[in-house]
């Protein structure tokens, strides 16, 4: 399928762009290079919406290495802010990946 081979190459070509290769050889570059793939080749009707997986383990991955993000990527001021304050990063899923309380078991 040609269509798909394009936007695997395009895909790829995304992925190589030095803007994000930090995060890519990060202790999270699997799991962000899975989770921007699938961003990027979603076909869902909300772009995106069929790639909670990914985005979850991203998040679970960025949870457990607070600083898998350095400080560049985030546009931190290290000169700016100083030691004092230390701001939590939190990835935030869309609302769609959000189980809703209302799916829990009630046992």
């Amino acid at each position: 399928d040609t269509i798909f081979q394009s936007l695997e190459a395009k895909a790829q070509k995304a992925l190589d762009c030095p803007c994000i290769a930090d995060l890519r050889k990060g202790p999270c570059g699997s799991q962000f290079s899975e989770a921007f793939l699938c961003f990027f080749k979603s076909t869902a009707e909300e772009k995106g919406s069929d790639c909670v997986n990914p985005f979850v383990a991203l998040q679970n991955c960025i949870k457990a290495n607070p600083n898998a993000i350095s400080k560049d990527v985030l546009g931190e001021d290290e000169d700016e802010k100083g030691e004092e304050a230390k701001i939590e990063y939190k990835v935030t899923p869309p609302s769609w990946s959000v189980e809703s309380k209302s799916l829990k078991s009630k046992n």
